[in-house]
């Protein structure tokens, strides 16, 4: 992104389990890329949840272009496969591609990602660093990089790992490659974005990352409210139903006059759901509370009939860019 809309270029995005952090990431990625900017999305976590989204084929570990954006942008997606991850990290810093391979051949790489899960997290971040300060022609590849990251659980642990190897490792190519991953992810150049939905469990997990980020040095970016519904009676009449005082004798004469069938039962069931919604948007209004008292700048993208398309993706990426001007956070 431009300097003036936001100093970030690393967007980390992660959630609870069922908030949408892939949705979420990927209309990100779509917002980001508007006006003809480039970008890459990253996916960590071996689901294939991009290609799902976008409908197109598993992606490779390869860099390909899965659309095109509002005004010409490019995003491209990458899905990191850890064993070629540590191909490329062995070429580049001890040129051993071929060693790596036969290590691979061996099932070595399995055997090492095992007893060591940290190694895994270091090269999938040592992957997104080296992407997010590519240059070509003294110019940065990508405007942005977003990373579809694991979950709110262990966001701080994956983003760490690699700075507790700098610690390990005195000198050696170990140690630069540890402390460049750790300069760029601390730096201003990067914001851990967390999604929620407005529900209790999800708002505490929110709440208990963003203060483990915040303790570990990472910066935090937006909160995005995901799966928000929005209140479909006017204010006096949302209060009325969420206290219980609506019934099907309040509704039967509108009925009649649509002329529609069912009579008092119908009525009945109508009030039923007209209170449920009441009552849900009542408590979710109360977590929207929480969710400002974490003092963080927040964007609510509202919950979508049906599945998620490449259609919804659009319209939830037009939400985020007008979060995008309205805060250089995210």
């Amino acid at each position: 992104m431009p300097p003036e809309l936001s100093p970030a270029r690393l967007h980390v995005v992660t959630g609870k389990g069922g908030t949408g952090k892939t949705t979420v990431a990927a209309a990100l990625a779509l917002a980001l890329a508007a006006d003809g900017h480039s970008v890459l999305l990253v996916e960590t976590e071996g689901r294939q949840g991009i290609a799902q989204l976008f409908d197109t084929a598993p992606l490779p570990y390869e860099e390909r272009r899965i659309a095109v954006a509002r005004g010409g942008g490019e995003l491209k997606a990458l899905a990191i496969d850890v064993e070629e991850a540590l191909l490329d990290y062995l070429d580049m810093f001890y040129n051993l591609r071929r060693a790596g391979r036969a290590l691979r051949k061996m099932g070595a790489i399995d055997f090492a990602t095992a007893i060591a899960p940290g190694l895994r997290d270091v090269l999938i971040t040592g992957k997104i660093k080296e992407a997010v300060t590519r240059r070509k022609d003294g110019r940065h590849v990508y405007d942005a990089v977003v990373v579809d990251a694991p979950p709110t659980g262990r966001i701080t642990r994956f983003l760490g790992v690699t700075g507790e190897m700098s610690q390990l490792a005195r000198s050696g190519p170990i140690k630069t490659q540890s402390d460049g991953v750790m300069a760029v992810l601390r730096s201003p150049q990067t914001a851990v974005h967390v999604v929620t939905i407005l529900e209790d469990m999800p708002v505490q997990e929110t709440a208990d990352a963003i203060a483990e980020l915040q303790a570990a040095g990472l910066p935090i970016g937006s909160v995005v409210v995901n799966m928000a519904a929005e209140p479909v009676l006017p204010p006096e009449a949302l209060a009325r139903a969420a206290a219980g005082e609506l019934t099907g004798a309040d509704l039967s004469p509108a009925l009649a006059t649509a002329q529609l069938p069912g009579g008092p039962e119908v009525a009945d069931a109508l009030a039923a759901e007209v209170v449920e919604h009441a009552r849900r948007w009542v408590s979710q209004d109360a977590l929207r509370h929480q969710v400002t008292a974490l003092d963080r700048p927040t964007v609510e993208l509202p919950l979508l009939p049906g599945p998620v398309d490449l259609g919804c993706l659009f319209e939830l990426a037009g939400r985020l860019e007008e979060h995008l001007g309205a805060e250089v956070t995210l």
